[in-house]
């Protein structure tokens, strides 16, 4: 419908790189709806034209130059920058429903259904999940609501400290009032949650429909509706939540292989491997495009084996950087290189 969209927001070339990413998954997967991208007023001039080649409608909110409403909270509120920049997509009053997604979001099948469920719909934050996680929810535009969230902001701040704390104090009823404003975790699977429940990811991978149901029908007696709705083989979104971002890596196309100096396990390695696919094939192309002979950081290492992408630690070295808690996740220390070092030890 073209009265709904898809939106996010990018506030830097980083960040911009991601929404490209974002608005390519979505298109990829057939959306019929609007792409619309927020962009601050530093994201470069390329950048902003390959947003445009992607998204169908690219606009520029800056609040500090801003004479409206958000410039007053913003006197009163400056520690609120970039969470006042996200209010804006409740201004998009020309589109009747919108789905906002965090520009490090992937998605990984069509996720139109979400335009059937109303304001404000999220999924729980792994973190505490009394509390929604703002990296994906449905809302609808309004200028009377985003002057009640400017209000909400400067008389009572964020909890947090950004947009989430904020939305989660001004929608405060999420966790109680209505279950059809719980999306499935599938809508918005933190890559750090993976981690914490391994078996509720695997699932799916593991196990059938119908081995699920016949598995439960053997132990209670009940004829249960399919689960593998629920869990990590049918994810629909990954949010590459923590300060790892995709790309804060370096990626060798042809190895197909990261490196990186990565202090934290904060993306599956399938999904890692999934953003830069559509990066490097689709995103790295319009870029060069864009830059023409300007030299510019793709962030891809074209022609070189992985192991030149960075020096090799000693085994001193590497058992160091394991007791502080930086394995190398991505390379030599990933699961696939251990357990293949195990195998070999029993054979």
């Amino acid at each position: 419908m073209a009265d709904q969209a898809f939106v996010t927001l990018a506030t830097n070339d980083s960040y911009a790189r991601g929404a490209m990413v974002l608005g390519k998954s979505l298109r990829n997967h057939n959306t019929s709806k609007k792409l619309v991208a927020l962009i601050g007023p530093h994201v470069s001039e390329p950048c902003q034209c390959v947003l445009k080649r992607i998204y169908d409608e690219v606009r520029v909110v800056n609040v500090l130059d801003s004479g409206d409403t958000a410039h007053l909270a913003m006197m009163k509120r400056p520690d609120l920058g970039v969470t006042f920049t996200k209010l804006h997509c409740w201004t998009l009053t020309h589109y009747s429903k919108c789905v906002f997604m965090d520009a490090d979001t992937l998605v990984l099948s069509n996720i139109d259904e979400l335009f059937e469920r109303e304001e404000l719909s999220a999924a729980p934050d792994p973190g505490w999940p009394d509390c929604f996680n703002s990296g994906v929810f449905v809302f609808r535009p309004s200028n009377e609501t985003y002057g009640k969230l400017l209000q909400y902001c400067t008389e009572h701040g964020s909890f947090d400290g950004g947009d989430q704390g904020v939305l989660n104090g001004f929608f405060n009823t999420w966790a109680t009032a209505d279950i059809t404003k719980h999306l499935p975790f599938i809508y918005n699977l933190s890559s750090i949650a993976i981690y914490t429940y391994l078996p509720a990811f695997k699932q799916a991978e593991n196990m059938s429909d119908f081995e699920t149901m016949t598995l439960s029908y053997l132990e209670t007696g009940n004829q249960p509706a399919p689960t593998a709705e629920r869990y990590g083989g049918n994810a629909k979104v990954v949010h590459f939540l923590g300060k790892t971002k995709p790309w804060s890596y370096t990626f060798d196309p042809k190895a197909r292989q990261f490196s990186g100096s990565v202090h934290e396990a904060s993306a599956h390695p399938t999904f890692l491997l999934d953003w830069w696919t559509l990066y490097s094939s689709v995103v790295v192309p319009l870029l060069r495009e864009q830059y023409g002979d300007q030299p510019f950081d793709s962030g891809c290492v074209e022609g070189e084996s992985s192991s030149s992408l960075g020096p090799q630690l000693s085994s001193e070295e590497r058992k160091q950087k394991w007791e502080q808690g930086q394995a190398d996740y991505m390379g030599q220390d990933s699961f696939d290189n251990i357990k293949r070092k195990l195998d070999s030890f029993l054979k």
